[in-house]
């Protein structure tokens, strides 16, 4: 079993076993209810993100008391140099302020491009073309 089936493996078993930040986080972001399709527990360059825009490009992470600061440098610096851009609120941002958070996040959703056009219909009016 390659590195990648292990990351799916592990983003599986977190996505069936959120924390309770994430649960509370993921009921007001599911569903495309702050407009967006977000994903959660998703793997992106050997990394799970707690949860991803993909239209956007956007990472959201949930910090908890064990994050290593400098290693989220690290991982922050790397998934920009991929393009994506990552904000980070803490456990208790998001337990105590939710409204707060997700405010920030549909600021920030709105602020970034589109990371793909707009799909369109196709000429022959079959259907929708583009990145899903």
């Amino acid at each position: 079993m390659g590195q990648i089936d292990r990351l799916g493996d592990r983003a599986r078993l977190m996505r069936n076993n959120p924390t309770e930040p994430e649960k509370r986080l993921w009921r007001s972001l599911s569903n495309s209810q702050i407009g967006h399709k977000i994903r959660r527990q998703s793997v992106i360059d050997g990394f799970i993100v707690d949860f991803l825009c993909p239209a956007k490009a956007l990472v959201i992470e949930i910090d908890g008391d064990t994050h290593d600061v400098e290693a989220d440098r690290r991982r922050d610096a790397l998934l920009y140099s991929r393009g994506y851009r990552t904000i980070r609120f803490t456990n208790e941002d998001v337990m105590n302020n939710i409204g707060g958070v997700l405010e920030f996040i549909a600021q920030t959703l709105a602020a970034l491009p589109d990371r793909w056009p707009h799909p369109h219909l196709s000429p022959e009016g079959e259907g929708l073309i583009g990145p899903e």
